[in-house]
């Protein structure tokens, strides 16, 4: 449950950087945000794994 909110917090807050080529230009502060990001959706979608849910777009986690 956190998870799932701290992710939609993330998807509202914090700024998106899906348009830079290469990740390795960010700043430090900007792979810091990239790096929480990761870590929250991993969380995320391991808790739905464990509940035997399914990402919100209804395909099967992968095995």
């Amino acid at each position: 449950m956190i998870w799932a909110f701290l992710s939609q917090l993330n998807k509202w807050l914090l700024p998106s950087i899906h348009k830079v080529q290469d990740l390795t230009q960010l700043s430090s502060f900007q792979k810091a945000i990239v790096g929480w990001k990761m870590w929250v959706t991993y969380k995320h979608l391991d808790t739905l794994k464990e509940r035997g849910k399914e990402p919100l777009n209804g395909e099967p986690l992968p095995h």
